[in-house]
């Protein structure tokens, strides 16, 4: 008989790793008991399951795995043009309204158109009304045609001219109709008696017959339709600062050469 050191080398070998006898061995050790038991049956113990509360439906809800990223190829854009790119800003830019045109208001006056000698007067009205013998802006008026060395008496050249024309209605009554009313009506009686030179008296006068201003008292201005016009102030604005009869009377020394010439030819 194999002894038994010799016998569990020659298991080792045969990768044996539990055996048992038949027949008691001789020289072998005593078996143990439990290997001689026969298995037992594996008992499957159920473990309780915990219910599951109900998830919510959006966490139900499966989430598409994030797609990979594709690689992204940059191709080259021809540059915009300049004019293409100023077309898109325009386009871009907001559209400003523009207010609408307010027409202005028409002017007040009252003008009269006078003739003296060989010099036609158009006079600002101070009142509206036709010049009366004792108002003293008349008075005035005839102490300046006595300086200039013209008649004293001015004779009456048409009605006056009283703007606005129309109380109501649609017609256009601004400043500019109404400069162009005012010279070619002086402009119309000239041409039936024409004169040497025409006064603008007062800042009407001078706007509306000579598109002057204020800056244009006491100078000469060469109108087309009208001739040599000479602008003086008003008759109230004289009487109201008489020391601008002064700078009046000087500059009446140049221009009353004009008139004084054909007099005197």
């Amino acid at each position: 008989m194999i002894p038994e050191l010799r016998r569990r080398a020659y298991l080792g070998a045969m990768q044996v790793a539990s055996w048992l006898p038949r027949t008691v061995l001789p020289f072998a050790a005593p078996s143990r008991p439990e290997l001689l038991e026969p298995p037992q049956a594996e008992i499957e113990v159920e473990t309780p399951v915990e219910p599951v509360a109900a998830a919510p439906a959006v966490a139900r809800e499966t989430v598409p795995a994030p797609a990979a990223e594709r690689p992204k190829i940059e191709v080259p854009r021809p540059a915009a043009q300049p004019r293409q790119a100023a077309a898109v800003v325009e386009e871009a830019a907001p559209v400003e309204e523009k207010p609408a045109r307010v027409a202005a208001p028409p002017p007040r006056f009252a003008l009269q158109l006078l003739r003296a000698g060989d010099c036609a007067l158009l006079v600002e009205l101070p009142t509206g009304e036709p010049f009366q013998s004792r108002d003293p802006a008349y008075i005035l008026l005839k102490d300046l045609l006595r300086a200039a060395g013209l008649p004293d008496s001015p004779q009456l050249l048409g009605e006056p001219v009283r703007w606005p024309l129309l109380v109501r209605g649609n017609l256009d009554q601004g400043p500019q109709a109404a400069l162009e009313f005012v010279q070619s009506f002086v402009a119309a009686r000239l041409e039936e008696q024409p004169s040497i030179c025409l006064w603008l008296v007062g800042l009407p006068a001078i706007r509306f017959a000579g598109e002057g201003d204020a800056q244009s008292y006491n100078r000469e201005l060469q109108i087309e339709g009208l001739g040599a016009c000479w602008a003086l102030p008003g008759l109230e604005l004289l009487m109201e600062e008489p020391a601008r009869k002064r700078e009046l009377w000087q500059a009446m020394q140049r221009v009353r050469q004009r008139w004084l010439k054909s007099t005197d030819a």
